[in-house]
C-alpha cells in the first residue's frame, strides 16, 4: 500500500478541506528567503532513494508464504496437512507435506531470486554518485543521498538523478536537449528551456547565491504534465514570479545530450518522481483457461466432499453390525466407546477427506506456472519475428496470457503507425487552390524529374506570390522541429551552411519533419532556433530571421498548434496548423471551398491532410495575448483549463492560406495478415484520430472493406441528416435482414454468397450512443449499436479519443458472448485501449514506447501479429488445453482405485498405494512428460498454420475446455480406474496358502496381500497415463523419448530400490520384496499388459471413429500430410486447404 498516500489522505481530513493545498514549496540550495518576505516552513521529504523490490531480508519468508497462501489450491492443502497432523489419518502427513513443500519452496526460490535481482539494480541506481552545489562548490555524493532543494550539476550524457527544474545550461539560448527513451522509448532529442532569469548563471559561485524558491503540485505519475511556478528573490521587495512546466522539468531516467551541463534543482526524489510514480503494476488479467480450470476445480471438490460423505455414510451402516463396529481383533479402548458419535462422524470424514485429496492437482498449478514461463521464451526466441531495422524481437511483458492469443475474437487496431508506417513523405501543398508537388511543380514552374507525375495547378498570379510565400514561412514556423547542426559526413564535420544534404531534422511528430523537410524541397529551408529567433534561408538564398515570442503547443483536444513571432520588419503574425475539422471553424476568410474541396480529395486517396491559417496582429493585441497567456500560465489549479481556454480565445478570426498532405505508406504485409484474421474467424476493428476519408482509404488498401463490401455509415453528418433512433434502427433493418435470410438459406442449402457489411463510426455519434438515455421512449442505443457491428465482417471507428477507444473495447468485453478481445497499438493514445482489452499488443513503433511498455506482448511491426496468433497462439491453447485435461483425467485414474478400495476393507480408510507412491505421483512419475508436451507440441507443423488461417477456427471459443470434453476426459478417467481396479483384483480371485503360510494366488503365482494388490494397480495406472500422453502426442523428438520412457524406467527403478534395500529410517518395511516379487511373475507381466491395452483402448476407438465420421479441419489436414498428399502451398482465392480443389488424392 502507498503510505505516502494514506499520510496525504489523513492530513486532508484531519485539517479540514479547506486547508488542504495541493502544492509543495522547494528552498532552492536550502537557502531562507529574505526576511519579511515569506515564512520560512520547511518540509520533510523522502529521500532519493529507489524501491522496486517487493521484499526485504526479514519480512521475506511472512510475506511471501501470506501471498503464497491467497491461492486456494495451496491453502486447501494446508488445511489438508494440518488435519493430517491433528487426527489419526490413514496417510501420513508427508504425502500432502512434501508435494506442498515442493510446490511453496519452488515458488519461493523463483520469487527471491527475482526479487534479489532487483535489489541489485536498485543498489546500482541508488549508490551511483550525482554532483550537488554545496558552499559554492561541486560535492559528490551518492544518488541516495539527494535531497528535495539540492542544486545538481548534470554533464553530457549522465542521467538525471531525480525530477529537477533546470535552472541553466552551458547554451547562451538557456536550452539543452534531452532523451527518454527510458521512459517513453522515444529516442528523438528533445529540447528543454532553463528559466529565463536565471539561465545567465554559469559557474558555482552564481548558482550557490540565487535565492528563489518553487511551488509546484504535488508529486503525480503523469509524464507530460507538470504546473509550478518559481520566485525569484532579488535587491526588490516584491519576488520575479515565472511559470513552471513540462518544458522545464528533467525527468529522472533522462539522458543529457548535446549540451556541456546543466544546473538544476531538485523537486521530486526517490518514490516520488514520476518514473517511480509509473512503476505501479497493472490490473491483473486472467485467461480463459485459467477460470476453466477453477471452475473444473470446483467440480472435483464438490466430487472430493461427495465420496468423503458417501464413505463416512457407508461406514457407519457397515458398522451397524456389532461384530462388524468392533472385532476380536481390533476391540476399541474406552475413550473411544465414549465419544460421541457425531464427533467420530465427523473425524472419520475428515479422514475420508485426506484419503481422496489427491483428486484435487496441487501440482497441475506449478506445471501451469513453468509451461507459461518457459513457453514464453519461444516468442522472443522467434527469428521471424525479429525486426532488422529495429534490431528487436518480440518481448513478453507477462506470461500470464499466452493461450489467450489462440482464442481472440475481436482484434482493435490503431491505423497510425499500426496499420501504417508512421514513415511521413510530403507528397504536395496547396495554397489557395493551387497545388504544389515537390521536384514536379514550384511557383508554377514545371521542375525537372516531374515526368510520370498528375499534376493539378494554375499557376498563381503576383498577388498570390505574397500568399504563397506566406504560406512557405508559415510551415517553416510553425512546429517543433529541431535542427542538428553538425553531421558527420565521410568522416568530417560539416556544418549546415556548408551544404544543404547536411541539414538533419529532429521531432518527436514525423508529420513535422516532412513538411519541414517538404517545404526544404520547395525552396524554403529552416535553418536553426538561436537566441529565441527562428532563422530561414528562401529561395533567394537570403536568411529571414524571425522572434518566436509564443508557442501555443499542440494538444490532442484541439488538434492544433499556433506561434506567435515578429518578422524583421516588425510585424506580428500567428500561424495556425492544425485538423481540418479544427481550423475551418475558425477561419473568417480565404478560398476555403477550394482548399476543403483539395482536402477532401487527398482524404480520399488516403493521405493525411493539415490546413494552415494566419492572422496578423497589432502590437496592442499581442500584448492582451501576452497578459491572457501569463495569468494562465501562473495559475497553479486548473492550469490546463485556463490555457486551453486562454487559446481558445487566441485562435479566432483567422485567414485560411492552404492546406498539405503527408502519406503515411501502409506496412509491410499489413493487407496480408488483415486478411489472414478474417479468414481465421476475428473480426478486426480499426480505431483511429483520423478523418474519415483518409481512414476509410487506409481500410481499402488493408483489405479490411473490399470493393464488394457495403458500407454503412453512422456519422454526425448521417444523424445531422436522420435522428439517431431513425438511422439505428434503418442500419439495424439492414444487416438483421440479411443475417435471417443467410440463416435461412443456411438451413436449405441454398446459401450462395451474402453481402458483406462493413460500418463507419465517428467519435461524436458513438458518445451519443454510448449515452445512457434520457427517457423509456428513446430506448437504449447500445444493444442495437451491437447488433449492427455484430453482423458487420469489419468496424471503421475514427476521430477518436483515446478515453472512447478503451470505452469501445469494454463495450464488446461486456457484450452477451463476452468475446476474446486483442487491442494493438503503438503510441501513448493507444496505452487506455491496451490495458482494457484482454490481450494487450503494443507496436515498437516511432511514437514512443509507451504502448510497448504497458502492453502483454510487444512486436516490432503489425505483420508479425499473424505468427504470434495463428502459429503460437493455436500452440499455446492446444496445449495447455491438453495439460489441463490430462491433469485432472491423471488424478482420477489415481484416486478413484482408492475410493472403490473402500468398498472391500470395510470403510476402514486403508490407502491402497504406499506412501513413497502417493508423494511421487505428481512430483516425479507422471510430471515431466506432459510438462515436455505442453512445451513443444505441434500437433500441425507452423508452415500449414500460417497458410491455412481457418484452423484457428477449430480452437476458438474455449472449445477444448468446454464442459462436454471435460465430461469425457472425467468418465474416461472412471473407465480406466475401474479396469486397474477390478482386473488387478480378478488376477488376485483365487488363492491358496503355502507352506510358509502365505497366501499365493492361483492363477499368478504371486504373493497375495494389500500392498502386492495396491502396487500392481499403481504400476498399470503409472504406464496407462504415460501411455495415453504418448498416444496424444503428434510431435516427436529425441528429447519427447527420453522423457516419456525415461520416466516410466525411473519409476520401475525406484520401485526395485523402494522394496529392494531395508531402508534403516524408516518406521515399517512394508514395501520390501514387494515389487521385486510381483514382477517375478510371468502372469502378472501378461496381466498389467493386457489391463494397459484394455484402459487404452475405448479412447483410440472414439479417435478412429470421430477422425474417419466427423473430422474438424486440423485432423483432415492430419491425414492429408500422413499420406503424402499435403505437398502444396495455399493458391489465390482459397481460404482453406481443405477447399474442394485441394482434397482431391491427385494433388
Amino acid at each position: 500500500m502507498d503510505f505516502s498516500a494514506l499520510r496525504n489522505l489523513i492530513s486532508r481530513y484531519c485539517t479540514g478541506e479547506e486547508n488542504w493545498v495541493d502544492s509543495r514549496t522547494v528552498y532552492i540550495g536550502h537557502r531562507e528567503p529574505p526576511p519579511g518576505t515569506e515564512a520560512y516552513i520547511p518540509q520533510r521529504f523522502p529521500d532519493n532513494r529507489i524501491v522496486s523490490s517487493k521484499y526485504t531480508f526479514w519480512n521475506f519468508v511472512p510475506k511471501n508464504l501470506f501471498e503464497q497462501f491467497r491461492r486456494v489450491a495451496n491453502f486447501y492443502f494446508l488445511i489438508i496437512f494440518l488435519v493430517q497432523l491433528i487426527i489419526d489419518t490413514p496417510t501420513s502427513p508427508v504425502t500432502s507435506g512434501l508435494p506442498l513443500f515442493f510446490v511453496i519452496t519452488v515458488t519461493a526460490i523463483k520469487q527471491g531470486y527475482e526479487d534479489w535481482l532487483r535489489h541489485k539494480a536498485d543498489n546500482a541506481v541508488n549508490q551511483c554518485p550525482v554532483h550537488i552545489i554545496q558552499h559554492g562548490k561541486v560535492v559528490r555524493k551518492q544518488s541516495r543521498k539527494l535531497r528535495v532543494g539540492d542544486v545538481v550539476l548534470v554533464k553530457e550524457d549522465e542521467t538525471f538523478p531525480s525530477d529537477l527544474i533546470l535552472l541553466s545550461t552551458s547554451r547562451d539560448d538557456g536550452t539543452c536537449f534531452v532523451t527518454t527513451a527510458s521512459l517513453d522509448g522515444e529516442s528523438s532529442h528533445k529540447t528543454y528551456y532553463a528559466v529565463q532569469d536565471t539561465k545567465s548563471f554559469n559557474t558555482e559561485k552564481e548558482v550557490d547565491m540565487l535565492r528563489a524558491t518553487i511551488e509546484c503540485e504535488q508529486p503525480q505519475p503523469d509524464l507530460y504534465k507538470f504546473v509550478g511556478r518559481i520566485n525569484i528573490y532579488q535587491d526588490r521587495d516584491e519576488p520575479i514570479a515565472r511559470p513552471l512546466g513540462s518544458e522545464n522539468l528533467l525527468l529522472r531516467g533522462a539522458t543529457l545530450k548535446n549540451t556541456e551541463f546543466v544546473y538544476a534543482v531538485a523537486i521530486y526524489t526517490g518514490m516520488e518522481s514520476k518514473m517511480a510514480l509509473n512503476y505501479q503494476s497493472k490490473s491483473q488479467k486472467r485467461s480463459a483457461v485459467e477460470k476453466s480450470m477453477n471452475a473444473f476445480l470446483v467440480v472435483y471438490l464438490c466430487i472430493l466432499i461427495s465420496k468423503a460423505l458417501i464413505n463416512t455414510t457407508l461406514k457407519y451402516v457397515w458398522q451397524s453390525n456389532p461384530n462388524r463396529d468392533e472385532p476380536w481383533y481390533n476391540g476399541k479402548t474406552d475413550h473411544e466407546r465414549q465419544r460421541h458419535v457425531m464427533i467420530r462422524a465427523f473425524t472419520d470424514f475428515l479422514a475420508f477427506m485426506v484419503l481422496f485429496n489427491y483428486i484435487i492437482p496441487v501440482s497441475m498449478y506449478v506445471t501451469v506456472e513453468m509451461q507459461k514461463f518457459l513457453g514464453s521464451y519461444f516468442i522472443t526466441w522467434d527469428d521471424e519475428m525479429f525486426d532488422e531495422e529495429l534490431g528487436e524481437g518480440a518481448l513478453v511483458n507477462t506470461s500470464d496470457l499466452n493461450e489467450e492469443l489462440g482464442q481472440v475474437e475481436y482484434v482493435f487496431t490503431d491505423k497510425t503507425g499500426t496499420l501504417t508506417e508512421n514513415n511521413m513523405e510530403f507528397i504536395e501543398c496547396c495554397v489557395d487552390g493551387h497545388v504544389y508537388v515537390p521536384h514536379a511543380i514550384c511557383n508554377g514552374q514545371i521542375l525537372s524529374g516531374s515526368s510520370g507525375i498528375d499534376m493539378i495547378d494554375s499557376s498563381p498570379g503576383p498577388d498570390g506570390k505574397e500568399r504563397e510565400e506566406l504560406f512557405f514561412r508559415a510551415l517553416c514556423l510553425c512546429h517543433t522541429v529541431q535542427v542538428k547542426e553538425e553531421e558527420t559526413v565521410d568522416g568530417i564535420k560539416r556544418g549546415i551552411h556548408q551544404g544543404k544534404a547536411t541539414s538533419f531534422y529532429i521531432s518527436s511528430s514525423p508529420d513535422e519533419v516532412a513538411l519541414v523537410e517538404g517545404m526544404k524541397r520547395l525552396g524554403f529551408t529552416y535553418l536553426r532556433l538561436k537566441d529565441n529567433h527562428m532563422e530561414i534561408l528562401n529561395r533567394e538564398d537570403e536568411v529571414e530571421r524571425f522572434e518566436l515570442l509564443e508557442v501555443l503547443n499542440f494538444d490532442s483536444v484541439r488538434r492544433r498548434m499556433s506561434v506567435i513571432v515578429r518578422s524583421s520588419s516588425g510585424h506580428l503574425y500567428l500561424f495556425c496548423k492544425g485538423a481540418d475539422s479544427s481550423i475551418f471553424p475558425r477561419v473568417i476568410s480565404g478560398k476555403v471551398d477550394r482548399v476543403r474541396a483539395r482536402v477532401e480529395h487527398n482524404a480520399v486517396e488516403g493521405l493525411r491532410t493539415l490546413c494552415v491559417a494566419y492572422k496578423a496582429l497589432s502590437q496592442e493585441e499581442y500584448h492582451n495575448m501576452c497578459q491572457l497567456l501569463d495569468s494562465a500560465k501562473l495559475a497553479l489549479q486548473d492550469r490546463d483549463r485556463k490555457l486551453a481556454e486562454a487559446y481558445d480565445l487566441i485562435e479566432r478570426d483567422l485567414v485560411l492560406l492552404g492546406a498539405t498532405a503527408v502519406e503515411d505508406r501502409l506496412q509491410e504485409k499489413a493487407a496480408d495478415t488483415i486478411e489472414s484474421l478474417h479468414k481465421a474467424g476475428m473480426k478486426v476493428w480499426v480505431l483511429t484520430g483520423d478523418k474519415m476519408e483518409t481512414a476509410a482509404a487506409t481500410c481499402y488498401a488493408s483489405k479490411l472493406f473490399r470493393r464488394s463490401t457495403q458500407i454503412l455509415e453512422l456519422t454526425t453528418k448521417r444523424t445531422e441528416e436522420q435522428s439517431l433512433h431513425d438511422v439505428l434502427f434503418e442500419l439495424g433493418r439492414t444487416v438483421l435482414r440479411q443475417h435471417d435470410s443467410l440463416t435461412h438459406d443456411t438451413f436449405s442449402g441454398l446459401s450462395s454468397e451474402f453481402q458483406d457489411y462493413g460500418l463507419i463510426i465517428d467519435g461524436a455519434t458513438l458518445s451519443a450512443v454510448m449515452k445512457p438515455a434520457q427517457d423509456d421512449s428513446s430506448g437504449n442505443y447500445r444493444e442495437i449499436f451491437l447488433e449492427i457491428c455484430r453482423n458487420c465482417s469489419a468496424v471503421l471507428c475514427c476521430r477518436m479519443a483515446p478515453l472512447q477507444k478503451a470505452q469501445i473495447v469494454k463495450l464488446i468485453k461486456a457484450s452477451k458472448e463476452h468475446p476474446i478481445t486483442l487491442a494493438v497499438g503503438d503510441g501513448a493514445n493507444d496505452v487506455s485501449m491496451i490495458l482494457e482489452a484482454h490481450v494487450g499488443i503494443g507496436i515498437m513503433g516511432k511514437e514512443g514506447r509507451q504502448a510497448a511498455r504497458n502492453s502483454d506482448y510487444a512486436i516490432p511491426k503489425f505483420k508479425h501479429l499473424k505468427k504470434m496468433l495463428l502459429v503460437h497462439g493455436h500452440y499455446y491453447y492446444i496445449r495447455i488445453a491438453e495439460l489441463v485435461q490430462y491433469f485432472f483425467y491423471k488424478n482420477v485414474c489415481f484416486i478413484f482405485p482408492q475410493f472403490l478400495y473402500q468398498f472391500f476393507c470395510g470403510f476402514s480408510q486403508q490407502p491402497l498405494y504406499d506412501t513413497a507412491y502417493l508423494t511421487l505421483y505428481n512430483i516425479s512419475f507422471t510430471s515431466l512428460p506432459i510438462l515436455l508436451y505442453s512445451l513443444i507440441e505441434q500437433h500441425i507443423s507452423m508452415d500449414i498454420l500460417k497458410r491455412d488461417p481457418s484452423l484457428y477456427r477449430d480452437i476458438a471459443k474455449n472449445c477444448l475446455l468446454r464442459w462436454r470434453i471435460f465430461i469425457y476426459w472425467t468418465f474416461l478417467g472412471l473407465f480406466d480406474s475401474m479396469v486397474f481396479f477390478f482386473g488387478a483384483y480378478f488376477l488376485f480371485d483365487n488363492t491358496t496358502f503355502t507352506s510358509n503360510g502365505q497366501l499365493m494366488t492361483t492363477n499368478t503365482q504371486m504373493i497375495f496381500g494389500n500392498w502386492t494388490f495396491g502396487t500392481l494397480v499403481f504400476t498399470v495406472l503409472v504406464f496407462t497415463v504415460t501411455l495415453k500422453l504418448a498416444l496424444d502426442t503428434h510431435y516427436w523428438t529425441w528429447i519427447n523419448h527420453f522423457v516419456v520412457w525415461g520416466s516410466l524406467l525411473f519409476y520401475v527403478v525406484f520401485s526395485l530400490l523402494w522394496g529392494g534395500v531395508i531402508w534403516p529410517f524408516l518406521n515399517y518395511q512394508r514395501m520390501y520384496y514387494v515389487f521385486v516379487q510381483m514382477l517375478s511373475s510371468g502372469p502378472a507381466w501378461l496381466g498389467i499388459g493386457l489391463l494397459v491395452i484394455i484402459s487404452l483402448l475405448p479412447d483410440v476407438l472414439k479417435k478412429v471413429l470421430c477422425r474417419a465420421l466427423w473430422p474438424t479441419s486440423t485432423e483432415r489436414i492430419q491425414r492429408l500430410k500422413a499420406d503424402g498428399v499435403f505437398q502444396r502451398v495455399l493458391p489465390q482465392g482459397h481460404d482453406s486447404l481443405l477447399d474442394p480443389p485441394q482434397c482431391t488424392t491427385e494433388t
